[in-house]
């Protein structure tokens, strides 16, 4: 089985994992092939090694042996506690014998590094990647680009539209896909964009036309308007009206669409009480690399784009 780097979790279900994790020879085999193989940790001790059980031995990850760090910046507790429960990725480097029980040695570090040398540090800027949303702050969200090494996808490269927090967009465990936005090779660490992937203005207002009703979400009410998202990378400006708030559900009638100053002009219609998944534009570019993405119609004096170098 060749080593294909998933985020963790995916692997573990294969036909191929599953052989190898369900008796000795399985690992023995593993071990002297070198191949990456996943397990759920199920405690970590008062010295913070994970143990995983795979029913018929004992699995442990060193404390040492749980995170590829190659800045260098140390090893953080909450790093390895929060494994606990969940999928993690390793190779197993030896197998002892402890009280008359075997005991599986296995290192997270080793199949991360590995990750990183052969997929990660492959990657271009402008390389479109795929990843699994692992967890989310206001200022972004960490995700998953293959055994556990994680890229930051910062909250503004989300979309166009702005938004409060990444959990308007993801929950934790999606896959998404996103580009390279930046990539420091020697220590491995990732900064990922994903609006470029959404499509452009033109791209996404061409599912629009003037004289349509359509649903969209409330994003700020300004004392000169309020904007209204109609997909995650286009928004409209509706006439004032009250009782109208940033996050509400909004039918909305469509006035005008203006490439040529990037506006969609937009009459509030009514409040939508249930109105979940109401769009899903889903990605609008299809390659595997981008050099250069243009939001900005032609012709428009403001020029929005992002050149990947």
């Amino acid at each position: 089985m060749a080593n294909v780097y998933l985020p963790e979790g995916y692997l573990y279900d294969s036909d191929e994992n599953k052989e190898y994790i369900s008796c000795m020879a399985g690992l023995e085999y593993a071990m002297d092939n070198g191949i990456i193989l996943e397990a759920t940790a199920v405690k970590c001790d008062s010295e913070h090694n994970l143990h995983v059980d795979f029913g018929f031995c004992k699995g442990l990850i060193p404390r040492e042996e749980t995170v590829y760090n190659p800045a260098n910046t140390g090893i953080k507790d909450i790093a390895i506690i929060t494994r606990v429960g969940k999928k993690v990725c390793f190779k197993v480097t030896d197998i002892q014998m402890e009280n008359d029980e075997t005991l599986v040695v296995l290192s997270r570090r080793q199949a991360q590094m590995e990750c990183c040398e052969n997929k990660i540090s492959a990657l271009d800027c402008g390389d479109v990647t795929e990843v699994a949303v692992t967890h989310m702050e206001s200022f972004g969200v960490f995700c998953d680009m293959g055994c556990g090494v994680v890229g930051l996808l910062p909250i503004d490269c989300i979309s166009v539209s702005r938004i409060g927090h990444p959990d308007e967009r993801f929950v934790c465990g999606q896959m998404i896909k996103c580009v390279v936005k930046d990539i420091e090779r020697d220590i491995c660490r990732v900064t990922l964009t994903h609006k470029e992937l959404l499509g452009t203005w033109e791209e996404n207002a061409s599912l629009f036309e003037p004289g349509e009703t359509a649903c969209g979400i409330v994003r700020s009410v300004e004392p000169y308007g309020i904007f209204v998202e109609l997909t995650p990378n286009l928004a409209g400006l509706a006439e004032l009206c009250d009782g109208v708030s940033a996050g509400q559900k909004a039918a909305v009638y469509i006035k005008s669409i203006i490439p040529e100053k990037m506006k969609i002009k937009l009459v509030i219609v009514g409040i939508v009480e249930d109105a979940e998944n109401m769009w899903n534009p889903g990605y609008m570019f299809s390659s595997s690399h981008m050099d250069m993405w243009k939001y900005s119609p032609e012709g428009c004096l403001k020029e929005i784009y992002t050149l990947f170098e």
